[in-house]
Parts: C-alpha cells; sequence; structure tokens
C-alpha cells in the first residue's frame, strides 16, 4: 500500500503569494526517484493571520521515502535558499502515514 509524506507550514497571510511562488520555481528532484508517485502542494483556510500550507507526497512504500531521505536529490531538494525571516511560523511539522485502505 502507498505511503503517505506530509510536510505542514503555518505561512504569515501577507506571505502566501511568495510562498507559493518559490514552490512554483524550485526543482523537488523527486521525478525520476523510485517509489515515487506523486507531489502536491495543498493550500488551506486562513486562520488568525496564517494559512496553512502542506507539502503531500506519495510513495509505494515507506522504504521507497526513506531511500530518498537518503539519496543525493533530497540532499539538492532542500538545498536552496532558506525562507525569509517571518514567512512561516516556526520549522514545518513532518507527518507519514501508510495508507490501510484505498478505494477509487
Amino acid at each position: 500500500m502507498p505511503y503517505i509524506v506530509m510536510n505542514n507550514f503555518q505561512v504569515a497571510l501577507e506571505q502566501t503569494e511568495l510562498f507559493e511562488e518559490r514552490w512554483r520555481r524550485r526543482r523537488s528532484y523527486l521525478q525520476g526517484n523510485p517509489g515515487f508517485e506523486s507531489f502536491q502542494l495543498l493550500r488551506g483556510d486562513n486562520r488568525d493571520g496564517h494559512v496553512h500550507y502542506v507539502s503531500h507526497s506519495t510513495w509505494v512504500s515507506q522504504d521507497a521515502f526513506e531511500a530518498w531521505t537518503k539519496s543525493e536529490n533530497f540532499v539538492q531538494a532542500h538545498r536552496g535558499e532558506p525562507l525569509p525571516k517571518g514567512m512561516v511560523t516556526g520549522p514545518p511539522h513532518l507527518e507519514c502515514f501508510e495508507v490501510v485502505l484505498q478505494e477509487a
């Protein structure tokens, strides 16, 4: 069953356009990695002046995701310039899930 990886970000409301543009223009280094299936950047609601974003990737297995985290592609994907001060409140929060039921 697939493995879902989500990084959660709280982005200052006035920084959302810049945050999204950074994701649009960055090179992800995901394509071509064994076991990678898909990626989405999700935008949630505005709450208390912050917008919840989730980077959501799907992998064929936990092993495939963990192999990517040990790869040179992972290093390259995370080598970019740091986010501007005040864009996000705190570091991203990582959540990983093993799919136990799936319907299409």
